[in-house]
Formats: structure tokens, C-alpha cells, sequence
């Protein structure tokens, strides 16, 4: 169970490197600014089940171990799924409707837009640093 778990978190890691660094990059340069966000826009919450589904997953399995480190490592795992539930439920809608407004010409909701963004960015780096973290425990 204990390499399953490992395997699911090292799944979620290359997903959680690989969107933001290939799949956006690409998109927008390859797609009109308009389209680009229309796209990414319906990928985030197909990205954030797919990252809470894994690590929901992997926290089940690790939980099934019964030693300190796999504790540990389910608890990681339970707090990227709650946190990443959190993010597609109430965040991800918030950032959708500030970037509307914002291209209607809003300049607060620009402002609001780029806070709760940087927001969204700065949970996922802390997700990515507990994961990588529950490797090396």
C-alpha cells in the first residue's frame, strides 16, 4: 500500500508541475488571449478534481499503513485534497468572476482578480512543497 500511496503522490506532483509550466505556457501562446481563457478556464476544475481525487486517494492509503511517517504523510495528503476542494469550490469561482469583471473594465476587480490569483498559486506552491516534503520523510 505504502508504494501505491507513493506512486499516486508522484502522479499528483508531475500533474501539479506539468500544467502550470507546459499546458498554460503553450495555451497562450497558442490561442488567442480570449480563447486561451475560455480554455484554462474550463480545465481548472477538471485539474482540481484530478489533484483531489489523488491525493484523497493517496491519504486513504497511506492512512492503511501503520507507521509515524505514513500518518504524517496522510495528513500532507489530507490537507492538499481539502485545500485543493476549497480552491475549485469557493476560490476558483471568485477569480472567474473578478477576471470577468475585470475585462468589462472593473479596475478594482482587477485588483481582486490578482489577489485571489496569487492566492490560488501560493496554496498550490505550498502543496507542492508538503508533497515533495512526504517524500523525503
Amino acid at each position: 500500500m505504502l508504494e501505491l500511496a507513493n506512486a499516486l503522490v508522484l502522479m499528483l506532483l508531475g500533474a501539479m508541475l506539468f500544467f502550470p509550466s507546459v499546458v498554460a505556457p503553450v495555451v497562450f501562446t497558442s490561442l488567442p488571449e480570449a480563447q486561451a481563457g475560455a480554455f484554462l478556464r474550463s480545465m481548472f476544475p477538471r485539474y482540481y478534481a484530478f489533484m483531489i481525487a489523488l491525493s484523497l486517494i493517496a491519504a486513504l492509503f497511506f492512512l492503511v499503513v501503520s507507521d509515524e511517517s505514513a500518518y504524517q504523510a496522510a495528513i500532507v495528503c489530507l490537507f492538499v485534497g481539502v485545500s485543493t476542494l476549497w480552491v475549485r469550490q469557493w476560490l476558483l469561482p471568485r477569480i472567474n468572476t473578478a477576471r470577468d469583471a475585470q475585462l468589462a473594465g472593473d479596475v478594482q476587480a482587477a485588483q481582486r482578480f490578482d489577489r485571489d490569483h496569487k492566492l490560488s498559486v501560493g496554496i498550490n506552491l505550498l502543496q507542492l512543497v508538503l508533497l515533495v516534503g512526504i517524500q523525503f520523510v
